[in-house]
């Protein structure tokens, strides 16, 4: 085998690891790890991938990271970003993958997006038809749904609003979902995981963590072309979507190359991915479409450990008879090239010269209402303990906890604790009185 590219992981202290070694099962040379450790770290990491010599660099960026990675991508042009920055675009923002669609014309609900509270504030005393979707807008998760808010009034939003300081101010039409929408995974453009996902009893919106359920049957052709469709744009080499399908019309909700996934379709992003670097000498893996429902009639308890399954194609028998193979709805293919020219103007937000520098540890209370507010434990909520670098949902909603018991007076009382990383509590304190 002719010389393959140099890779390494992308990763960041504190953040979860979408990919290591196990995935990329078989590749014959060692993969580098190169980690972010945050605060003033730029130079060194860009040092760092110069003298390992890496070529391709593998790995997710989280939003509070994402502003400073534009700038590290540009002082290594020669290295390739998988994802690359651009497509990773989608992955900082609801109002990202807003103009994302945009741009790329993918159907989404109707949006409106305000930078100015006292606008948005009269957009939704007189402009709004009832009821609404307010979102968390800062990051590519809602953490299970809880930043996800069904609007009824007026006087309900400005009350959400007002406790927590949402910025921007993002708001949907509330599309009649009929308690499920659908969760599309693709790799190389092709569909290898989808499912329903299903509303519980008095949900508003549909989310497994809180009561939901799946269901992987009957995934509807048109959804899956509208998720292939908005791959394509993205350049993205894996990618997932959450689709609501009204009457038959598909929307995009949601869309980004950081999605949760069982181990076995990491590997299976793994192998994709080692047959792109290697020049198709490894092979190229095949996902027959609808996979998923057979995959889902398996416990997922037990689907979540199972690692490496493949499939290879179907060759019927030619004893005396010939039969023409059915040709796959969608194709596995490379992506394009991404570049600069791929990420959309913000036509909500007039540029300005602060937006051009990056700021690692930015959060919610950055560019808010109150400019520079700092958080106190009097005024901390969990939306805004998540904007923290790193910070994971299950610690921030035991860190609110511990304060509503009066154990906590300060984040120096944490250190006590010993599941937080001291490192990290030092990172944080900068956002803190």
């Amino acid at each position: 085998m002719s010389k393959l590219p140099k890779l390494g992981f992308l990763y960041l202290d504190y953040v979860l690891r979408f990919f290591d070694e196990s995935n990329f099962r078989g590749w014959p040379d060692k993969i580098e790890k190169v980690v972010y450790h945050w605060k003033n770290d730029k130079d060194r990491f860009i040092k760092e991938v110069k003298r390992k010599k890496i070529d391709i660099l593998i790995g997710n960026i989280p939003a509070t990271a994402y502003d400073t990675f534009v700038q590290i991508a540009k002082e290594l042009p020669q290295v390739r970003f998988v994802p690359s920055i651009e497509t990773q675009f989608p992955n900082k923002s609801k109002e990202n993958v807003t103009l994302f669609c945009k741009k790329h014309n993918i159907s989404d609900p109707k949006t409106w997006i305000f930078y100015d509270k006292e606008e948005g504030y009269n957009f939704l005393r007189n402009g709004a038809e009832y009821p609404i979707i307010i979102k968390r807008s800062y990051g590519p998760s809602n953490y299970g749904g809880y930043y996800v808010h069904y609007i009824r009034s007026a006087e309900e939003a400005i009350s959400l609003l007002d406790k927590q300081k949402y910025n921007p101010i993002y708001i949907q039409e509330a599309l009649d979902l009929k308690g499920k929408d659908i969760r599309v995974m693709l790799i190389g453009h092709k569909p290898v995981c989808a499912f329903w996902r299903v509303a519980g009893d008095g949900m508003d919106i549909t989310n497994t963590s809180q009561g939901g359920y799946i269901d992987y049957n009957n995934i509807p052709m048109h959804v899956l072309e509208l998720a292939v469709k908005a791959s394509k744009a993205a350049k993205a080499e894996y990618w997932a979507c959450d689709i609501a399908d009204i009457d038959g019309k598909p929307y995009i909700l949601e869309c980004a190359t950081a999605f949760a996934a069982f181990p076995y379709i990491r590997d299976w992003i793994g192998q994709y991915l080692m047959w792109d670097f290697s020049g198709g000498k490894f092979r190229k893996p095949y996902f027959p479409l609808f996979n998923w429902e057979e995959l889902g009639k398996i416990d997922s308890n037990l689907l979540r450990t199972m690692r490496y399954i493949q499939f290879s194609r179907y060759t019927p028998s030619t004893d005396g008879a010939f039969f023409v193979k059915k040709k796959d709805a969608f194709d596995m293919e490379l992506t394009d090239e991404s570049t600069p020219s791929d990420i959309p103007n913000n036509p909500y937000k007039p540029l300005k010269l602060e937006d051009e520098i990056p700021d690692e540890v930015k959060t919610s209370s950055k560019n808010s209402y109150i400019e520079d507010e700092k958080f106190t434990f009097s005024n901390i909520t969990l939306t805004k303990l998540l904007s923290l670098p790193s910070m994971e949902e299950e610690l921030a909603k035991k860190i609110i906890e511990l304060i509503e018991a009066g154990e906590i007076e300060s984040l120096e009382d944490l250190s006590e604790y010993d599941y937080i990383d001291e490192n990290l509590l030092s990172l944080w304190q900068e956002s803190f009185k």
